[in-house]
């Protein structure tokens, strides 16, 4: 039996199913709409954490703060969270107003500064309207809820171009106790590998080291966030955070515990499931664009080559046109800076063979126009040149993409 069949899904569920968990959500006034822009989750008791971060040399200031909390003990009580203002490139003003956010926050729902992550998305280089984010602050402890309407309404909060929120929850038996994993994911712009413009919370009642977790959340990041884009641009504001309350009563987490690849395999579906989410509704998008790269010299080299086609701009073009021109992606493949046999490339759209050992053949046009209008579109590449495989997800370029960020200020 493998791993991935050990847990189920569970729908309709999200960041407050595990043990411990509330989360809430309202409208301050930071968006010029009525939608949520301020949420934050909360555990009962301090929970193991763990993050990754963007790459962007940009860093905003919420990943500062949010640092520092966790370096005093890689433990957190609770995250807060505003849209419609990202408080990135905002100097020292910037810094001290996500310091009172977490203060506020620690204030209202009574526990430690340092406990307390901070995280924003939205627009860069503007100041927050303080007086809107600490009335919301101060409002948020009645909009916490430990069902469905908590993670609703915290999901809700934290989405700017987003059409749809993203949610998913997993269930599992470790050492006789059911554990639960859920996330809540935010993402649609500005989305490359190395993480995106994407807000990422996860949530579980496990019991784990820290180091073991933090660990196994860059593996997994590795092989689902850091491999979707949508436009190429990376954001100053990306984080994943994970937040393990050890309510479920299982014995420690770690590499060497009998249950470690069941729960390693339920964290990474919990993320791809976010991750592909993100890429599906990348900004104009109408189809979700996967690419799947085998027989590379290593798993590295085929997730390079794997983001290489997937960021193409030539290749998402031809995608939403439903265009079956291959000859994007063999280009793709070849300017990917990655060791490949110019004479063994296999590709298929879908199921449909369109290059066999770096050969045109003959298909159908009219069956492959069909294919690519679909809402997937899977890309094939079986490289025939070793073992390695990896998979990474993105969108087509649409012409409401332009429009979307021509006037994303205004």
């Amino acid at each position: 039996m493998g791993v991935a069949s050990l847990f189920r899904v569970i729908e309709g569920a999200s960041v407050t199913a595990p043990k411990g968990f509330r989360a809430g959500g309202l409208h301050c006034g930071l968006k010029k709409t009525s939608r949520n822009d301020l949420g934050a989750i909360v555990c009962e008791v301090p929970a193991v954490a763990a993050a990754v971060y963007t790459t962007n040399v940009f860093q905003a200031a919420p990943l500062k703060v949010t640092r520092e909390s966790l370096a005093k003990g890689n433990t957190l009580r609770a995250v807060i969270v505003n849209s419609g203002n990202a408080n990135a490139c905002t100097g020292k003003q910037g810094e001290e107003d996500a310091y009172t956010m977490r203060a506020e926050a620690a204030h209202v729902l009574g526990v430690q500064v340092d406990e307390v992550a901070v995280a924003s998305t939205g627009v860069i280089g503007e100041l927050l309207k303080m007086d809107k984010v600490t009335a919301g602050i101060a409002a948020l402890p009645a909009s916490l809820a430990a069902g469905g309407s908590g993670s609703e309404q915290f999901s809700q909060a934290i989405l700017t171009t987003d059409l749809v929120k993203k949610e998913v929850c997993v269930s599992l038996m470790i050492d006789d106790q059911e554990v639960k994993i859920a996330g809540s994911a935010k993402g649609s712009g500005m989305i490359h590998p190395n993480m995106a413009t994407m807000l990422g919370f996860v949530t579980t009642d496990a019991k784990i080291h820290p180091d073991a977790l933090q660990s196994l959340l860059r593996e997994t990041t590795d092989v689902t966030f850091n491999m979707i884009t949508v436009d190429g641009d990376t954001s100053t504001n990306d984080m994943l955070l994970v937040m393990a309350s050890g309510l479920a009563e299982n014995r420690e987490l770690g590499p060497q515990h009998p249950d470690w690849e069941s729960f390693a395999a339920a964290l990474r579906h919990v993320c791809e499931i976010l991750a592909q989410a993100i890429a599906r509704d990348g900004e104009g998008a109408t189809r979700l664009v996967e690419v799947e790269v085998t027989g590379a010299i290593s798993d590295l080299s085929a997730r390079t080559i794997a983001k290489t086609i997937v960021g193409s701009s030539l290749v998402k073009s031809a995608v939403f046109g439903a265009d079956a021109n291959w000859g994007r992606i063999i280009a793709a493949v070849g300017r990917a800076g990655e060791p490949v046999n110019p004479e063994t490339v296999d590709i298929k759209l879908g199921t449909i063979p369109v290059l066999m050992g770096s050969r045109p053949i003959a298909f159908d046009e009219e069956e492959a126009l069909a294919y690519l209008k679909g809402d997937t579109v899977v890309i094939s590449v079986d490289l025939q040149n070793g073992k390695g495989s990896a998979t990474a997800w993105g969108c087509d370029l649409t012409y409401d993409y332009v429009r979307i960020n021509a006037a994303y200020r205004t």
